[in-house]
Order: structure tokens, then sequence, then C-alpha cells
């Protein structure tokens, strides 16, 4: 496999001489296709109204597009330099920004099909939401990086395999485990404290942070000096009348992503749709709005780039796989652009190598296979996959670099379309695992 940028690790912590810079639906980033902002969707809830007016936005001020990121946010490109306040006031008047001075680290997702599949397990979404409030109403948690990843999993281990900074992980019994980062042991507590144990996670990791001295921005990037403890975590809670225990080696599951799905024989179930690349045009995103109307009236975007809708009492109407599928997005679980993803690329990312959206569309038919692929125009290899193996591929100025789990590195394959669809179909043959192949 190659060889990584350097991994903050225990033994080669991250020193930080600033604060992150990641965007926000107020602090905007230049990028080369103009000004980008990122709006932050606790859970990835969606009500129709607030998803029209995403849309809205992004025509209104942006390229007419709305993306998709790897923690279940949205984001508006091509704003324009002189765009000022007036997105942050229509997504103000929608409901989208509660608390401004907490916008940026509302980073919270949650199992995308939790509560649609019957009652036997917990409902992560009212867990995240819940945080999302305990969260915004937290003067000192405006001190997390934008980075800091919170996961509600319902206990199948869907998003708790994203490599969350604190997991919340329901378990059958009414209880939940709650970690710290990557750690061994958990913290059990009832399932009604879980809101409360994980902002009180934060504020563990926030003080030992400012300890460490290192500016730090994730668990994983505390020096091993200044560790975080499941212990410690306990006594925290017991101070503030939260019962809690220490679990020493529990048990995690892993659970994959839901697949693109349309309704079931009967017409009823979720629809879960992919938009290639997660990105979709406001023409696109309006036809979920208004299926989501049809059903539910929600939407869920997921970490994994697609919307779940979920369904009303009453069956879809017989048009809406037609009508999604017309739409130029994805139903099907053995479509092409199922587990392909892409970083911005040229000509959005000055750091990117290579168009490599173009380059995937041109060859996605043709590279198929179980394992995922992520598409990177540089180095830092920006939304790649968590919690499974995958094939990394990062264009290089002769080609891209490509790696897959037990297979040699192949440093330059060609940029032509043929060649790149014959070695990615290859490397793509490995059955999946749960372990990552490349991390960073």
């Amino acid at each position: 496999m190659p060889t990584p940028p350097s991994a903050p690790s225990r033994e080669n912590p991250v020193i930080r001489d600033r604060g992150d810079a990641c965007p926000g639906a107020l602090r905007l980033h230049a990028a080369d296709d103009g000004f980008l902002a990122r709006v932050r969707i606790p859970a990835g809830l969606l009500t129709v109204a607030r998803a029209e007016a995403l849309a809205l936005a992004a025509d209104r001020f942006g390229d007419g597009h709305l993306e998709i990121t790897s923690r279940g946010n949205v984001q508006l490109r091509g704003l324009a330099e002189d765009c000022g306040s007036g997105p942050a006031r229509l997504l103000d008047a929608a409901g989208l920004l509660p608390a401004p001075s907490h916008e940026r680290v509302r980073n919270i997702v949650a199992t995308p099909m939790s509560g649609l599949e019957g009652t036997h397990r917990p409902d992560a979404l009212a867990w995240a939401l819940a945080f999302d409030r305990l969260l915004c109403a937290n003067a000192g948690a405006t001190a997390l990086s934008g980075r800091f990843l919170f996961a509600f999993d319902d206990g199948r281990g869907d998003v708790a395999a994203l490599d969350p900074d604190v997991t919340v992980l329901g378990r059958p019994d009414g209880r939940a485990l709650v970690r710290l980062g990557g750690g061994a042991d958990a913290v059990d507590v009832a399932a009604p404290d879980a809101p409360r144990a994980a902002l009180l996670a934060a504020e563990y990791f926030l003080d030992t942070a400012a300890a460490a001295g290192t500016r730090a921005w994730r668990v994983c990037e505390l020096p091993p000096e200044h560790p975080l403890n499941a212990a410690e975590l306990v006594r925290r809670l017991a101070a503030a009348g939260i019962e809690a225990t220490r679990v020493a080696e529990p048990t995690w599951p892993y659970a994959p992503p839901p697949p693109p799905a349309g309704p079931d024989g009967d017409g009823r179930g979720a629809l879960c749709v992919l938009p290639p690349l997660g990105r979709a045009s406001t023409a696109q995103w309006r036809v979920l709005v208004e299926i989501a109307q049809q059903g539910r009236g929600e939407l869920r975007v997921t970490p994994w780039r697609g919307v779940v809708l979920p369904p009303a009492d009453t069956p879809w109407p017989a048009s809406v796989t037609a009508r999604v599928e017309d739409a130029g997005l994805v139903l099907v679980p053995d479509g092409p652009w199922r587990s392909v993803t892409a970083c911005t690329g040229r000509p959005g990312c000055a750091k990117s190598l290579a168009d490599v959206r173009a380059d995937a569309r041109a060859v996605v038919d043709r590279a198929r296979g179980p394992l995922p692929v992520h598409w990177s125009g540089c180095e830092r290899r920006c939304g790649h996959p968590r919690g499974t193996a995958w094939v990394d591929l990062v264009a290089g100025p002769t080609g891209y670099r490509l790696a897959a789990p037990g297979r040699p590195v192949r440093q330059s394959v060609p940029d032509t379309p043929d060649e790149l669809a014959a070695a990615l179909a290859d490397a793509r043959s490995t059955p999946p695992t749960t372990e990552p192949a490349v991390k960073k």
C-alpha cells in the first residue's frame, strides 16, 4: 500500500499553530470556482422547507448545485465575492442557523435508517437532535474545531465506523455506549443520558487539549502524555449526576451504508437515493423535495453522500421510481455509481492535479467492482471513505497512483479512459472488508 501523508497518532502527535479554517455557512472558503459555504445538517435531517431553502440559496447565490459531504452536510459552491450576508440571511430564515456562534461545530451524524425498520433499536436521530440542542446551548463548545465529529448510531454500526471523535452506540437493553475516539474501552450509560454524556465527553476532550497545549482539533491528535480514558469520563459523568460504568473491551458492530433502493414490492419502504458523486443540480434536488412531500415530509442526508426519503403510511405513487431515475439520480443497488466518490478536483480546487470528476464519469460504466473507490486530485484525499477498505486513486503529474488492498501499488496509471477503466476494474474486484486500505 502507498504511504499516506503522516497521520496523527499517539507516537506522532499533531502540533497546531492556529485554529482550523474549516468553512461554514458564515465563514466562507475561497475556492477556484468561487466561494464555498458548508451548511451543517445535524443528523442529516431536513424538512422539505429547509431543503427548498438550500436549493434557493444555490440558485440565487451559487452555481445551481448542492454537494453532500462525507459528514452528511451540504455545500454551496460558486458563491460570488459580493454575495455579502445574503446566503446567511436566507438560511437563517429557514431555521438552518439556530446558533450562529456554534454553526461550524455542529458536525453530528446519525444512522440514517434509524426508526424506519422497526422499533427494536433506539432512535438515533432523536438522540442527535437532543444533543444538538445541548451543544448549541453550551458556550464552551465553540472551542471545538470544525472537524470534530459526533456520531449517534442505533446499534447497527454504520456511522460508528466513520472515525468519530465521540460515538454513542445504542444497545438493545435500553443502554448506550459512549466512546472517545478509537479507544478500546467505552462508558455504559442509560439511553436517556446519552446526549448529555456525549457533551461531557466533548468537554473532557477540550480540557485535555487545553492541558496538552498542542491545539489538537481531534481526539486522535492528542499527544500520548495526555490521553483520554473511559475511567475519567465515568468520574466526570458521576459528578454531573449520570450513572455510568466502564466497559473494558466492548464488541463494536459494523454495518455497511444503506444501498440505493426504491420502493419494495408493495410500494412501501424508504427510498435511498444516490446523486452521482454526491452532487445534485437544484432541479434534481427539487425532485427529491417534491417526492419527500409525498412521504413523511423529510429528507435525511447521509454521510455516504446519499439521501433517504422516509415513507408515509400509504404506498409511494407508482411513478416515483421513474421520476427519480429520469432526473439522473440512482435508485438501483447495483448501479455503476454505487461506492464511487471524488473530491472537488479541477477546476474548483487549486491544489488538484486533475479533473477527477470528469475522469470518474468517463470510466464509471467500465470500472465496477465491490470495493469503493475514491478519486483524489491531490495527496490530501479530501472526503475519502471511512470504515471500509477502499481503492485509492490519487492524481499526479503523469497520471494516477492506484492502491488497493493486497495489491502492489501502481505508481502512474495513464489517465486515458481505457487504461484507467481496466486498472480500476481490476483493483475494485477485491471483496470489501471492514478495514481501511489507506489511512489518513
